[in-house]
């Protein structure tokens, strides 16, 4: 590379985020379970609104996301005014780092916290910090511990992915009030509509002003395919993102499908449901075969083996029969696999071949 071109410092540092497999040399047909997506695809109505915007696919998309966040607004009971819509979640976490954080300054995440935390921290010049967790759980004391006068923003996902493990809101609070007021808290709810009656940190930000809670239409509004977002926060912190922002970051066809999507609650709550019981039966079945798999609060379970290479011996055995789960290799859990939550049929797969693999049947 010439010496006269050279990439922002931290950029060369970042390795690139790995995404769940869609595909099984010589499988035509795939049972994916690697990414958390929702089996059930998104609402019929949140399909009817897409196709119905491809009709103005020819004119730009409304820039201030309004019809969008009164949406959110009114199933959540929100302040329009102080959501942010974005590209998946992603986006908006990009925005808070862009905005919040950059050189000499740092950024803490967790042992098994979501890749993007450290990749979105170097893009920002900054220095990603990481803490242990405890028994595969975000560990408060930890975090306060790992604080200096250099720390900016505190990422967790909680639910948390991989491990679907989850702070309550006690302990929560306990990490916000012992923050210093220069550190921004991000809580990362990809996974919150999965938790019954979590409200996804609405209450965190409420009362507190350096709280951002972002969410998804990705997981359980089964809209992975389109990128829709948000975030929650004070005015003055929205008001900040709102100006990286591009103006025409979401389509109408996004829109349209998400606001459909949200409104549909009674969708939501049978996916909801749905997911809660077929979690359960399949993390109770993965303990019957004496395999670890602690209480999962998200659409996934984290099935621990005895060794790293018998967590890559499971997984070929999967692949084997179509089957594609997700190694966890890369988030410090190479004796683990995480196994999306399928519908009943896609879940009894699972269990039936790895009983197999097991010697159980």
């Amino acid at each position: 590379m010439s010496d006269a071109i050279r990439p922002q410092p931290g950029i060369m540092e970042i390795a690139l985020y790995v995404s769940g497999e869609s595909h099984v040399e010589g499988k035509a047909e795939v049972l994916k379970l690697s990414s958390n997506e929702n089996p059930y695809g998104p609402s019929e109505n949140a399909t009817q609104a897409y196709l119905a915007a491809a009709a103005n696919m020819h004119r730009y998309p409304n820039t201030d996301h309004r019809a969008l966040r009164q949406a959110i607004a009114e199933v959540h009971g929100l302040d329009a005014d102080r959501i942010i819509c974005g590209v998946g979640s992603d986006e908006i976490l990009q925005f808070i780092t862009q905005c919040y954080v950059g050189q000499g300054e740092e950024v803490i995440t967790t042992e098994h916290g979501f890749s993007m935390y450290p990749i979105l921290a170097q893009a920002a010049g900054a220095t990603p910090v990481e803490v242990p967790e405890f028994e595969r759980r975000v560990d408060v004391d930890a975090i306060l511990e790992a604080v200096t006068e250099f720390t900016r923003i505190v990422f967790i996902a909680n639910p948390a992915n991989p491990t679907g493990t989850m702070l309550d809101e006690a302990e929560l609070r306990r990490l916000i009030e012992n923050l210093p007021s220069y550190v921004l808290f991000v809580h990362d709810g990809a996974y919150t509509e999965f938790a019954e009656g979590f409200d996804g940190g609405v209450s965190l930000v409420n009362d507190y002003p350096n709280v951002v809670m972002t969410r998804t239409f990705s997981k359980i509004h089964g809209l992975g395919g389109l990128r829709v977002g948000w975030g929650y926060a004070h005015r003055e912190v929205i008001d900040v993102l709102n100006r990286v922002r591009q103006p025409f970051n979401l389509s109408e066809g996004q829109m349209a499908a998400a606001a459909a999507a949200i409104r549909d609650v009674a969708f939501t709550e049978k996916c909801r449901s749905e997911n809660a019981r077929l979690r359960t039966w399949l993390r109770d079945a993965l303990l019957q075969l004496g395999l670890g798999c602690d209480e999962s609060f998200a659409n996934f379970v984290l099935a621990r083996f005895d060794t790293a290479a018998e967590a890559e011996a499971c997984d070929a055995a999967l692949k084997a029969e179509g089957i594609i789960v997700r190694r966890t290799k890369g988030y410090q859990l190479p004796d683990c696999l995480r196994i999306t939550v399928g519908d009943e049929a896609g879940c009894q797969r699972v269990i039936d071949v790895i009983a197999r693999f097991k010697g159980v049947r």
